[in-house]
């Protein structure tokens, strides 16, 4: 049956419309950047950042692997695309954020992104040897649990993460425990999302290199119940002095036994590890030392003794006093005293200074200087490297 003119008619303009709305959509997906590539990681290594905007006056890449303060100054093409190549970049997890106008921004074509503390950044990894420790690589995974605990130490009922491994679930065996520490400005998701602790020690696990082991990440902060994302904080004049006066004592007291009666741990000085970055390091210490037949093992990652520095003088007052107090009684119960820094970190003269001071003691301890400084990459690096000596 042959269709008549208006059924004719109808199907010509039917298609005509179809045919307009199908190009105004793709102009606009493209004024939308939609055909835009970023971070694009080319065969060298290096890496193209883009960036759609017709309107900007300027545009450039500020990242974890340029020095601080510097920025890479990005190009805009005919089309409006803004671009910018990096020169070859070593194997490893960067974060950055893209400047417009004056104006740090997530990388729209990116949907990788990071949190720390209250900063914001995308991410990428560039594959390769140095990557595969924290890439998700096709081994049995563990477990991250969300555990709400009572901490009376601080009147407060708290969060942390708890990491198991591969099996836990469903076995009856005991596991040691590493409690890791994150550092100023951050919270119980640094070494996760950021530190990709979860997947380092299941990396390791899987290649032999670790023992099975659970892993506990606290919130360092004892004004805050929880991540800024979760609560609001207490307010606290000093929370950096506060942290260094109350969360010790709240991690001795609170979060290691509630850990030891609610999970198969095998609760012994010589199956208990700590670690820490930066604040973190500064709590492992004041930790460790006070009770100095709590943990075996012990990881400093960025932070020595900083006794002549004005803006650290009360940070450190506690952490000077355990040492002089208890650093002989330590020396008699440790197995491993692990150190690691940069050397292009701030802390490197104060961590020099806590060398100078267990060599006057003849403490033995294992020093890992990297390049560097005061970053995520070299903090991963030292888990890495930590993590295998443990439970030996």
């Amino acid at each position: 049956m042959k269709p008549n003119n208006k059924q004719f008619v109808l199907s010509v303009l039917l298609i005509f419309v179809i045919n307009i709305f199908s190009i105004n959509a793709q102009e606009i997906q493209q004024r939308r950047g939609v055909q835009v590539v970023s971070p694009e990681i080319n065969g060298d290594n290096s890496v193209t950042f883009r960036l759609y905007s017709e309107n900007a006056q300027s545009v450039a890449v500020s990242g974890s692997w340029m020095g601080f303060g510097q920025n890479l100054e990005m190009k805009k093409g005919d089309d409006g695309v803004w671009s910018a190549k990096t020169a070859v970049l070593e194997p490893s997890m960067y974060h950055y954020n893209l400047i417009l106008d004056g104006v740090s921004i997530l990388d729209p074509r990116n949907p990788k992104a990071m949190r720390d503390g209250t900063r914001y950044a995308s991410t990428l990894i560039i594959p390769g040897e140095g990557s595969e420790t924290f890439e998700v690589n096709d081994v049995p995974h563990g477990s991250i649990n969300k555990v709400w605990y009572d901490s009376p130490s601080l009147d407060l009922t708290r969060r942390m993460y708890v990491y198991t491994p591969p099996g836990y679930e469903g076995s009856k065996e005991k596991y040691p425990v590493l409690y890791l520490l994150h550092g100023g400005g951050g919270d119980e998701d640094a070494w996760s999302s950021l530190g990709r602790a979860n997947y380092i020690l299941d990396n390791l696990i899987a290649s032999g290199k670790a023992k099975p082991m659970i892993v506990v990440m606290t919130n360092g902060n004892p004004n805050q119940k929880a991540a800024i994302t979760e609560t609001q904080p207490i307010p606290s004049d000093n929370p950096l002095i506060i942290a260094t006066a109350k969360f010790p004592t709240s991690l001795v007291n609170d979060v290691i036994p509630y850990v030891e009666d609610h999970y198969r741990v095998i609760a012994n000085s010589s199956n208990r590890a700590i670690a820490g970055l930066s604040m973190g390091c500064l709590h492992t210490q004041i930790a460790s030392l006070n009770n100095p037949e709590m943990f075996k093992y012990m990881g400093l990652f960025s932070l020595g003794l900083h006794p002549n520095d004005p803006n650290l003088e009360e940070i450190m007052k506690p952490l000077i006093a355990a040492y002089d107090a208890n650093l002989e009684t330590l020396k008699k119960n440790y197995k491993l005293f692990y150190i690691g820094c940069g050397t292009e970190d701030f802390v490197y003269e104060g961590v020099q200074n806590l060398r100078k001071k267990l060599d006057d003691n003849n403490f033995e301890y294992l020093y890992n200087e990297t390049g560097g400084g005061h970053t995520w990459a070299n903090w991963r690096t030292y888990l890495s490297d930590y993590a295998p000596r443990l439970f030996k």
